[in-house]
């Protein structure tokens, strides 16, 4: 039998099966540009970085009743309203009020675009046609997120209005990361598309090109609590993830390069489960709750629903769309109550991520789908956000 969801307008939404389930599925001008029906972009000043850099704040306005809010420092998803069953708005993801607020250790890459390689590499090195390549060990001996000061959730990316689709607002983000940044090979050119659309779906599609064979891993890190951000924990919330395995980790939380069955583990969310449910027995273990990633389910081609998470209280719902094979889902383990936006608190397993990536540790797992990105040719990769 379909497993079934109650969505935010009342309506009764059907997921199939686990199965089955993956087979259907110009910045310079203040002010908004109104596009068809009710879209709207608008584009104003966020303030300076502590090096006096700008940083400005993208407005994107559907139709659908869902607005976000995204930043020029790190490519970052500020805020994201979306309504409940009764129609009232509640930001569903963790942020900052200031600039100073994303440059301070509160800071846990909050909605961040991450990379170059997101997750860790294990060692902070890897090896590439003989040479070995060592990287900045910024998780202990290892590599997390793609490093230190130049990693992507930490520069200025240069934001633009996308006015090419009238249906939709859209801002596209870019940034050349240099040869040797944050110790990876290659003159690389980043793009992240943000596109709003009608059916309260956040499109990202990212992109890359390299004049030197390097490994690209990208993922957004916005944490979600559609009860609203700062708004109790998100152990009630509901989730189904399509996956049948997992990749096992050490103490280090690197992949032992093993594949592992969900099924009879606090891990199997192939029916909607509530996250408290089991998390208890992990907290014991290296990754203090979930900290996992999920090896997804694969249809022939294309963009697939991956996970669904729901609040029951609020009704809301998030489907998380994506071409990638893996799925890191993090329970906010390490949240502890630092003060977040609007005078709100992120207190322990108080927001979740799903981060749709590429397997942990890939550069140094041949096993494990690969993630080198080579001269002409164009690294693509897009999820979905769609809110019910």
């Amino acid at each position: 039998m379909p497993a079934t969801f109650t969505g935010r307008r009342g309506v009764r939404v059907a997921t199939l099966p686990i199965t089955l389930m993956i087979a259907t599925f110009a910045c310079g001008s203040l002010g908004p540009v109104r596009l068809t029906s009710a879209a709207e972009v608008a584009a104003e000043p966020f303030g300076q970085t502590t090096d006096g850099e700008a940083v400005e704040l993208f407005r994107l306005r559907g139709d659908g009743g869902v607005t976000v809010e995204l930043i020029s420092l790190g490519a970052t998803i500020r805020s994201i309203l979306v309504p409940d069953a009764q129609g009232e708005l509640a930001d569903v993801v963790t942020g900052f009020d200031d600039v100073a607020g994303y440059q301070s250790d509160a800071n846990q890459y909050f909605g961040c675009t991450t990379g170059r390689v997101c997750n860790r590499i294990g060692g902070a090195r890897f090896e590439l046609d003989g040479q070995t390549y060592n990287l900045t060990a910024n998780d202990g001996r290892n590599t997390l997120h793609g490093g230190g000061r130049r990693s992507l959730d930490k520069v200025i990316w240069k934001g633009e209005i996308d006015r090419s689709d009238p249906t939709v607002a859209a801002v596209v983000f870019s940034y050349f990361s240099r040869d040797g940044e944050e110790g990876f090979p290659g003159n690389v050119h980043f793009k992240v598309r943000f596109a709003l659309t009608a059916n309260d779906s956040l499109t990202m599609r990212y992109s890359a090109t390299t004049d030197l064979t390097t490994p690209i891993n990208l993922t957004n890190h916005a944490y979600f609590n559609l009860a609203g951000h700062g708004n109790g924990t998100i152990l009630d919330h509901e989730l189904i993830i399509a996956a049948e395995a997992y990749t096992p980790t050490d103490d280090e939380l690197i992949p032992t390069g093993q594949l592992a069955s969900v099924a009879n583990t606090p891990l199997d969310f192939r029916q909607p489960t509530r996250i408290g449910a089991s998390i208890e027995e992990l907290t014991e273990t290296a990754a203090k709750g979930y900290d996992h990633n999920f090896v997804l389910n694969r249809p022939a081609t294309g963009v697939r629903e991956v996970a669904r998470l729901r609040d029951p209280a609020s009704g809301r719902t998030l489907a998380v769309l994506s071409d990638q094979p893996g799925l890191q889902f993090y329970s906010g383990n390490f949240l502890h109550g630092q003060a977040g936006k609007d005078g709100k608190t992120y207190r322990h397993r108080g927001a979740l991520c799903l981060e749709a990536q590429h397997f942990p540790d890939s550069p140094n797992r041949p096993e494990f789908p690969s993630i080198w990105l080579e001269p002409g040719d164009e690294y693509v990769q897009i999820t979905i956000y769609r809110f019910f």
